[in-house]
């Protein structure tokens, strides 16, 4: 009888740490590991990122095994996992990668386990690797919020990202040393515990729930934990879960598209996800960022003073127009402006820098800012299904504005981050350690920063994991 999809992903966890990763694999693994500790550590004063902390403590208590970054005592692993997951995606500048988000799931468990079991800097690279590139896999399986269908955009009345699921409990089974069918059994606890797909209804229902894409990054955190602890203890899973298309996976998640032959084709020979492996340069939804990269070169370029503003009207991806969640202006709270598109258009015509001054209330409700959002306009771009069919990557873009009696055009093929046929869209090494001193500012000092950024781009070098935590609890 052949192997399951599950026993195939688990064999390649349990197996994952016994041959050193490919280059690009460990140099893009390590990348993504410093620009989420930073997102975390910019976090800590941010409402939402304090409700993260604060549950963690309460979960944890007193509990000495784990750091909350950006605080001067541990907790436990649980309670470090879930307060650095929810920090990880507050200002929603974290990494990106298919499904859409990985890393805000998987670091903070990899790094909470790896601190308390004091793990090697190898096992936390190929942890968080492993988890990627099976989240990638089951993209590529599933529906996607770009679908196309007869040259338009055809968005899945399902969509969302717990299909990571099972590839941050295999995170969780690598740093906890478990044996293949144990991982197999944690495989199938995960699937069968699996959070829903409810992102839709968190694009559609405005103002939306403040928890993440209504997928809240410490309750995935806890189901992957869970699944991982009890098949430790000897819980059975389902091991058929992946390939029962009546009755599995696919059915219950609420996908119209099922692929199983993306899932395992040539797992561990090839590694797929750093091909679509992205870095946000500013804290607002990726939808928005090549109309973000124009209309700051517009102002920049043309000296247009906010005030002088008539009109913006920006032409982007196709599925995204119309969304309510996208379209709000209605920003009761700092969270609410981080999604809708016409506030943080606004932000860009202000050239307020990028970053945690983006939640900052004063900034959030600026009346200069709420006024050039009322004048944004945002609008389907002709040509966004033909190029996205083309090359996924691709995010045409066109903006307009009206200011002085002029009217200042600027357009995109790609945005900043991606890996795209303009090299000047990739993000170098030392964009994403500019970002993370940034963001680490005023949490730890900036020699803790310089040895933690040093230390992460040289994650082999680690013998303890517990070390690098360390460093990232402030001094009391």
């Amino acid at each position: 009888m052949s192997a399951t999809h599950i026993e195939k992903f688990a064999a390649f966890a349990a197996t994952s740490t016994r041959t050193p990763l490919p280059a690009e694999v460990s140099e893009e693994t390590k990348r993504i590991l410093l620009d989420t500790i930073g997102c975390v550590l910019a976090a800590v004063d941010i409402p939402t990122g304090r409700m993260g902390i604060e549950y963690g403590r309460l979960l944890g208590g007193s509990s000495d095994e784990a750091t909350i970054m950006g605080q001067a005592n541990r907790t436990s692993v649980h309670g470090a996992a879930f307060a650095n997951a929810e920090m990880s995606a507050t200002l929603d500048m974290h990494p990106i990668a298919a499904p859409g988000h990985v890393a805000p799931y998987v670091v903070p468990v990899v790094l909470a386990l790896g601190e308390k079991l004091n793990r090697p800097g190898t096992d936390v690279m190929t942890a968080i690797a492993v988890c990627h590139e099976m989240s990638f896999r089951f993209a590529k399986t599933m529906d996607k919020n770009r679908d196309i269908k007869d040259g338009k955009a055809d968005t899945s009345p399902v969509l969302g990202y717990a299909s990571t699921v099972f590839g941050v409990t295999a995170a969780a089974a690598i740093m906890k040393g478990l044996g293949k069918e144990v991982v197999a059994n944690a495989l199938g606890i995960a699937g069968c515990t699996s959070p829903v797909n409810a992102h839709r209804a968190w694009l559609m229902h405005s103002p939306n729930p403040t928890i993440k894409y209504n997928l809240q990054p410490g309750g995935l955190v806890f189901n992957s934990l869970t699944a991982a602890y009890l098949a430790e203890l000897g819980h059975r899973g389902d091991n058929q879960i992946l390939d029962d298309v009546e009755y599995g996976y696919p059915r219950y998640i609420g996908t119209r598209r099922w692929e199983p032959s993306r899932l395992t084709d040539a797992l561990g020979s090839e590694w797929r996800f750093p091909a679509e492996s992205y870095f946000k340069p500013y804290p607002h939804c990726r939808v928005t960022h090549a109309v973000l990269d124009v209309i700051f070169d517009l102002v920049e370029t043309n000296d247009i003073k906010p005030d002088e503003i008539e009109s913006l009207t920006a032409y982007g991806e196709q599925w995204a127009a119309g969304v309510p969640t996208f379209m709000n202006t209605d920003i009761r709270r700092p969270y609410d402006a981080q999604f809708s598109f016409p506030h943080g258009l606004s932000l860009a015509a202000h050239r307020v820098p990028p970053g945690k001054d983006w939640q900052d209330p004063d900034v959030v409700f600026d009346a200069s800012v709420l006024d050039v959002m009322r004048k944004v306009i945002w609008k389907s771009h002709p040509d966004w299904a033909t190029a996205v069919s083309a090359d996924p990557v691709a995010r045409p873009t066109r903006v307009e504005i009206v200011a002085r009696g002029e009217t200042f055009v600027g357009e995109r093929a790609y945005p900043k981050g991606s890996r795209s046929p303009d090299p000047s869209t990739y993000t170098t090494d030392e964009e994403i350690r500019a970002k993370f001193f940034h963001n680490a500012s005023g949490v730890i000092s900036p020699e803790d920063a310089r040895w933690v950024a040093d230390r992460v781009m040289n994650l082999e070098q680690i013998d303890d994991v517990s070390v690098l935590m360390a460093r990232l609890r402030p001094s009391v």
